[in-house]
């Protein structure tokens, strides 16, 4: 559950720290004094985008940290894990950093993650049904989406589709080969050929670099013979030769060593150097040995590369490219044949559209169990609501054709008194009627939801007196099983409450700011003479708010 949130220089809040409760936490205060603001900054540490223009005037940044008690999650538990975020002592924080500039950071435990695990993580956490929820509740995809969470479906649901998308790209490979065979029989001829020409190089397509190496020896191994021999004369052959010299002048050097022994490191050094160019000349010789002149080994080379240079100017790469080049015009090939095989083609999309009936009779199924249960949960919901002899029927109407949500449509359909033949909502439910049943749609969505915190923003807009009052009950029974955080203006609903936050509006030096407090006893009681009396509370007002808390 929520436990702590921490508010920092966010629009017209300066700083605001605020502890939760389990059971149903209520927040109130004036039109305009900001109660949404805290609905949004939890919203930016659970994931959203922030909107420019956030930070408080003055501010160089704003900073939002929700803590959460996360013992009894173990799905959470197993994510954090798998995501590298260690858990603090069965603890979770979520924390958001947005510069006035513009640049956004945000935290998992103190260690810096993407937004999108925020809102990974707030899967888990809670749900947040906002004032216009109702409006959503019109269109038909939303009324499907909340059959399939009710039905606990959405996995099959995104199977059905996926197994959709699957079956029209298999269709579709079927009907490209049937239709545009002469196109691809013309670029396989065309492959072929190629094939058969950079296969004739055979393996020496990878040795580019090595024949280019060889190639160059063989065209000037006439100037290497007579080089390697000229050096072999001058280093050891001519009677001038270094070696010669080196001996003479390393004896008169061992000479001058027995008249001074400082000398000894230079000796060393020369008859080093002496050793050295005696392999050098080893190394010569055998390096002239192996010089041989290969005119035929020549003229292959020139061919060779002569077709590497042709080929590679056809296809427009480098010669080193060919390899590689022969490898993709394979591969395509391959999936021309696949391409051009129709039988394979047609047993691909049967089995295709085999996965994808198996998934969407599956999904139907769960969808007619729900469709029922749904609609006699809200249908009861409704006359608690007092819209007795109302009822909600949820229609699963057979599709034309196979969709990518399934093989029907579903459709909320609502009758507001008895005697009423049920319609589509946008023109049976008024405004007010449509506020309660998307209300009693959402309690019961949240019966099945898994998470542990609720936030309800003003989703009791339109409504008062007696269903004010049941509405206030729903909400506290809910509040018995989860953490429940509801915005409201009603005081039916704030009365009941086990925690109740208000929020209220500042002028300070030229700056308005939002403030919101924890109440006392005695601060519900004025709150609640406010909410029912307006500007002027009196002694009447007063007793009758204490008496709604009582009761």
């Amino acid at each position: 559950m929520l436990a702590h949130l921490s508010i920092r220089n966010y629009l017209l809040v300066e700083s605001v720290e605020l502890d939760f409760a389990p059971g149903l936490t209520v927040l109130t205060g004036e039109t305009g004094a900001g109660k949404s603001i805290l609905v949004d900054a939890l919203a930016l540490a659970l994931g959203d985008r922030a909107e420019g223009g956030v930070v408080r005037s003055g501010a160089a940044r704003a900073e939002i940290a929700a803590e959460f008690v996360i013992e009894g999650l173990p799905a959470l538990a197993r994510w954090l894990d798998e995501a590298g975020f260690a858990a603090d002592d069965g603890m979770l924080i979520l924390r958001r950093v947005i510069e006035a500039g513009g640049r956004s950071r945000a935290f998992i435990n103190g260690s810096a993650a993407p937004l999108a695990q925020l809102k990974e993580a707030a899967e888990f956490l809670l749900d947040i049904h906002g004032q216009h929820a109702h409006h959503a509740l019109l269109r038909p995809q939303t009324q499907r989406e909340v059959l399939d969470a009710y039905a606990g479906a959405q996995a099959t649901a995104a199977a059905v589709a996926t197994a959709w998308h699957a079956w029209q790209s298999a269709r579709q490979r079927r009907l490209d080969a049937e239709s545009s065979g002469q196109a691809r029989q013309i670029e396989r001829e065309g492959l072929q050929l190629a094939v058969e020409e950079l296969r004739a190089l055979g393996d020496n397509l990878a040795r580019w670099d090595e024949i280019q190496t060889e190639h160059a020896r063989l065209s000037h191994v006439t100037t290497l013979i007579e080089g390697s021999q000229a050096l072999i004369a001058g280093l050891d052959e001519d009677e001038s030769a270094v070696s010669s010299q080196l001996g003479e002048l390393g004896a008169r050097l061992d000479a001058m060593q027995t008249v001074d022994g400082s000398l000894q490191e230079v000796a060393t050094l020369l008859h080093s150097a002496s050793a050295d160019l005696a392999e050098a000349v080893h190394a010569l010789r055998r390096y002239s040995n192996h010089l041989n002149l290969d005119p035929e080994r020549l003229d292959e080379l020139d061919r060779l590369l002569s077709d590497m240079h042709r080929l590679a100017r056809k296809h427009r790469v480098q010669p080193d490219a060919l390899a590689g080049l022969l490898e993709q015009f394979q591969a395509r090939l391959a999936a021309l044949d696949a391409s051009d095989d129709l039988d394979a083609l047609q047993a691909s999309e049967a089995a295709a559209i085999a996965h994808y009936q198996q998934a969407a009779q599956q999904l139907s199924a769960q969808r007619s169990k729900a469709a029922l249960a749904l609609a006699k949960q809200v249908t009861a919901a409704m006359h608690e609501l007092a819209l007795a002899g109302g009822r909600l029927d949820i229609q699963l109407q057979p599709v034309s054709e196979p969709r990518a949500h399934g093989l029907e449509d579903v459709g909320f359909l609502v009758a507001s008194h008895t005697g009423l033949p049920p319609g589509p909502l946008a023109r049976v439910a008024s405004g007010g009627e449509l506020s309660r049943i998307s209300l009693a749609i959402q309690t019961a969505l949240s019966g099945v939801a898994g998470v542990p915190t609720l936030i309800f923003d003003e989703v009791d807009v339109g409504i008062g007196g007696s269903v004010a009052e049941a509405v206030g009950r729903r909400l506290a029974r809910l509040g018995e099983t989860r953490q429940v955080l509801v915005i409201t203006h009603l005081p039916q609903v704030a009365a009941r409450g086990t925690q109740h936050l208000r929020v209220a509006k500042h002028a300070n030096g030229g700056f308005v700011s939002s403030n919101i407090e924890l109440l006392d006893a005695d601060a519900r009681v004025e709150e609640l003479a406010r909410m029912l009396g307006g500007i002027k509370i009196t002694a009447t007002t007063r007793q009758h708010a204490a008496e709604m808390l009582a009761g």
